[in-house]
C-alpha cells in the first residue's frame, strides 16, 4: 500500500493525540495528583457509616432498647444526647493525614470529616440519669427505663 504523501513530511502527525494520551496518563501517575485521588479512593472505602445507619427499638416491658450496628466505628466517635423524649446517636469521624517530602521541600495536608446521626423520639420522657449504654463488637446498645407519669384522679 503506498504511503500518503503526508506521512514522509511529518510520521510524528499520524497519531495527533499520542503525545496527549500520553500526557494526561503521566499526569494521573505522578504526585500530587495520584495522592489525591488515593486519598478520595481510602475515603469511601473507609468503613464509616456515611449517611445514616439502622437502629432497632425494642419494647421489653418496662424499659426501651436501643441497638444501632455501628461496624467500624471507634466508641470515641459516637455521641449521645437526650432532650426531653428524644434521644440523638452522633457519629462523627475527623482524619488528617500530613505528609512532609523533606528531599523535594514539599508539604501536604489533608483532612477528612464524617459525620451521621439518628434521632429516636420516645413516647415517654427520657431520665439521662438512668439511661445505660454499652458498645461492643460494633454494635451500640441504649437502655432507656420507662418513666411513669403522674397518675391524676378525677373529682365528681
Amino acid at each position: 500500500m503506498p504511503k500518503k504523501p503526508d506521512e514522509h513530511r511529518h510520521p510524528d502527525k499520524l497519531e495527533p493525540f499520542g503525545d496527549l494520551l500520553k500526557s494526561v496518563h503521566h499526569f494521573f501517575q505522578e504526585r500530587p495528583v495520584k495522592g489525591v485521588l488515593q486519598s478520595i479512593d481510602d475515603f469511601f472505602k473507609q468503613p464509616f457509616p456515611h449517611a445514616s445507619f439502622p437502629v432497632d427499638i425494642r419494647d421489653a416491658g418496662d424499659k426501651q432498647i436501643i441497638t444501632a450496628a455501628l461496624p467500624g466505628v471507634k466508641k470515641e466517635q459516637i455521641s449521645l444526647n437526650i432532650l426531653g423524649n428524644s434521644l440523638t446517636i452522633s457519629l462523627q469521624n475527623q482524619d488528617i493525614l500530613t505528609e512532609e517530602d523533606d528531599k523535594n521541600k514539599t508539604f501536604r495536608r489533608f483532612g477528612s470529616y464524617q459525620s451521621a446521626s439518628r434521632m429516636v423520639t420516645l413516647p415517654h420522657p427520657i431520665d439521662e440519669k438512668q439511661v445505660k449504654a454499652s458498645y461492643r463488637d460494633g454494635l451500640l446498645e441504649i437502655t432507656i427505663p420507662k418513666i411513669q407519669g403522674k397518675k391524676i384522679d378525677l373529682i365528681d
